[in-house]
């Protein structure tokens, strides 16, 4: 037999075929998984080095050098595949959305997948494409990865790390310790889109309308903002534990209490109907696709005019304001002139939603 011959290995089934151990064990059919699934939607000049890593060039604005931020995050969802997205893109979003809310523009990202053996290829292969166009539509390409096999039973079908690498310019400076008495605290748009999607699909339940999670990248918003010269002092995506989640952590950071008006808080009614027929309250519900700002309150009106002229910001609101509070509370006027405290999420409201 000739080398040729020897050397041939039949092209991925992406129809009928499944991962199997050889894939990762270093050898022909694992290069082939990456030269024919992985380098073939996710290809650029950097991944197309072949290196252990990638050799980036250095970053610089306006001519100077410039500070980076990296961040990761792992990706569990379940399901794989959800109304709006799917694990692939989510992988993408959410670590471009970490990188972003720091005021920093996303460069590159890096990829690790683990498989379990017996996993569909196509399935692998529809979840790679939605995350090579994730990357292309954010103009931020994946230029190194890493994939692992574990045997059947001993994984979850797949599971993926992504890393994120941006620059961020000299002067900005964002972050939880930074927000005073008297800002004002706005959201890009309605909250709890994307953990109610995820736990309709998971429990096979329906509504009138279909809910559309709202994984997306924020980094356009994200810049949006920063240009209209306001005094933001904080940017967050409100991922797991949701809104309020994240404005107690940014309370504790800052030493200062959050007062949230509930009729002010842009909630989709079909997701607050979802919310109250699981015994969900939309406030923790994970989010994928939202941006919360924290800014001077004299800045409010022209943040809120920024977010609402883009896209993903047509629904943005201001919802509340920081305020002088020792105990560092967030608390809630409700629709009926109430008032509660929104205190930490106790436990696990929804697993395994991002």
């Amino acid at each position: 037999m000739s080398d040729v011959k020897r050397g041939y290995v039949r092209p991925l089934d992406l129809k009928n075929g499944h991962v199997d151990m050889t894939h990762g064990s270093g050898g022909r059919a694992m290069v082939q998984l990456i030269s024919e699934l992985f380098a073939k939607h996710l290809g650029n000049t950097y991944l197309g080095q072949g290196n252990d890593g990638a050799v980036l060039p250095a970053p610089v604005l306006d001519g100077q050098p410039a500070r980076l931020v990296m961040s990761t995050d792992c990706h569990v969802v379940s399901p794989l595949f959800f109304p709006g997205g799917d694990i692939g893109c989510l992988s993408v979003h959410g670590t471009l959305n970490d990188v972003a809310v720091m005021g920093a523009k996303p460069l590159y990202l890096a990829a690790g997948f683990i498989l379990e053996e017996g996993f569909a290829l196509g399935d692998l292969a529809r979840i790679v494409e939605s995350m090579a166009q994730a990357a292309r539509d954010a103009g931020v390409p994946v230029v190194t990865g890493d994939t692992k096999v574990v045997e059947r039973g001993k994984g979850d079908g797949i599971f993926i790390t992504t890393t994120g690498v941006g620059v961020l310019p000299e002067g900005v400076e964002l972050g939880g310790a930074r927000v005073r008495p008297g800002d004002a605290i706005l959201v890009s748009g309605t909250l709890g889109d994307h953990g109610v999607a995820i736990m309709s699909q998971r429990e096979n339940l329906s509504f009138d309308a279909v809910i559309q999670s709202d994984t997306a990248a924020l980094h356009t918003l994200v810049a949006a903002v920063l240009a209209t010269g306001a005094d933001v002092r904080c940017l967050r995506d409100p991922t797991r534990g949701g809104l309020a989640s994240t404005l107690n952590e940014i309370a504790g950071q800052s030493g200062v209490g959050m007062m949230l008006h509930e009729k002010a808080i842009p909630i989709q009614p079909v997701v607050a109907a979802a919310c109250e027929f699981l015994g969900l309250d939309p406030l923790y519900v994970a989010n994928e696709g939202k941006l919360i700002v924290i800014c001077a309150g004299a800045d409010a009106p022209r943040v809120l005019a920024a977010l609402r002229a883009h896209p993903l910001g047509a629904n943005a609101a201001v919802i509340g304001e920081a305020m002088a509070d020792g105990h560092h509370f967030v608390q809630l006027t409700t629709a009926f002139g109430g008032r509660r405290i929104v205190d930490w999420l106790a436990g696990e409201q929804l697993p395994r939603i991002c």
